[in-house]
């Protein structure tokens, strides 16, 4: 059984370092998407201070569906050109909001979220779905967050094609 460890820096760049060793250790063997995913997101959103959303929205060839996740009761379907999990699956980048009122067409799954970060899944050109991450905080994520929410969601999807 996987039991994760508590973060031991205070430091961004460390904690996903340390996280990143945890990821890779809790998915290692295994390919099922959704087993990954649900403990992926449980993992995330335990060990980030200031998470009150943590999971995946897979798409479906048409829009984004809601995946395995921690936290409130989440919209079911988003549309790829709505929302911040919209145009991260839209336009293949990482989003990062501040402001989550600030951005144009927001859906408010749960009115608490304030700032949001959300990871495109990208698997040899194709859009599998995007990890979404929410905060009650303002302005909670930043390039620290964005360059080891990229590097968790590698090791996610590096996850699904191990041998």
């Amino acid at each position: 059984m996987f039991t994760a460890a508590a973060l031991q820096s205070d430091s961004k760049p460390e904690q996903y370092a340390e996280l990143a060793e945890q990821a890779r250790g809790l998915l290692h063997g295994e390919r099922d998407r959704i087993a990954n995913a649900a403990n992926f997101a449980a993992l995330v959103y335990n060990a980030l201070p200031g998470l009150n959303w943590a999971g995946f929205y897979f798409f479906d060839g048409t829009e984004l569906v809601v995946g395995p996740f921690q936290g409130q009761p989440a919209c079911v379907r988003i549309a790829l050109d709505k929302g911040v999990c919209g145009a991260a699956a839209s336009t293949r980048q990482t989003q990062v909001v501040l402001d989550v009122h600030a951005f144009p067409g927001h859906i408010a799954c749960d009115a608490a979220s304030r700032s949001e970060i959300v990871v495109p899944l990208v698997v040899d050109g194709n859009l599998l779905g995007v990890f979404d991450v929410d905060s009650p905080e303002l302005a909670r994520f930043d390039e620290d967050d964005r360059v080891g929410m990229e590097r968790l969601a590698a090791i996610f999807l590096q996850s699904l094609r191990a041998e």
